[in-house]
C-alpha cells in the first residue's frame, strides 16, 4: 500500500529533503513497501522466542587482557648512546 503524496511530503519536510514530483511518487511506493513488510513482521508469532543479537552462538572473540611479553630493560636500552640505570639520557632542551 503506497503512502499518500502528502505523507511523503511530510516525511521529506521532516528530513529537510526537497523532492521532485517523480521522486515523491517513487518514494511513496518504496516507503509503502517497507511499511507493508513491517506489518508482515508484526504478524509473526514470537511468544517464547528469546531475544538475540546473533543468529548463531558467538564465543567472546577477545582474549583475556594479560601481559605476556614484558619488556626487558636491558634489551630496550641496549642501543642507547647514554643511559643512567634504566633511564635514557638525552641532551638538555631548555636552558
Amino acid at each position: 500500500m503506497p503512502l499518500s503524496l502528502e505523507e511523503v511530503r511530510h516525511v521529506a519536510a521532516l528530513a529537510r529533503l526537497e523532492l521532485e514530483p517523480e521522486e515523491e511518487r517513487l518514494f511513496a511506493e518504496q516507503l509503502g513497501a517497507v511499511l507493508e513488510y513491517v506489518r508482515k513482521l508484526e504478524e509473526l508469532e514470537l511468544d517464547g522466542v528469546e531475544p538475540t543479537s546473533h543468529v548463531v552462538a558467538v564465543e567472546h572473540p577477545l582474549r583475556e587482557d594479560r601481559v605476556t611479553n614484558r619488556p626487558r630493560p636491558e634489551e630496550l636500552l641496549a642501543n642507547t648512546p647514554e643511559r643512567d640505570g634504566n633511564f635514557v639520557k638525552v641532551p638538555k632542551i631548555l636552558e
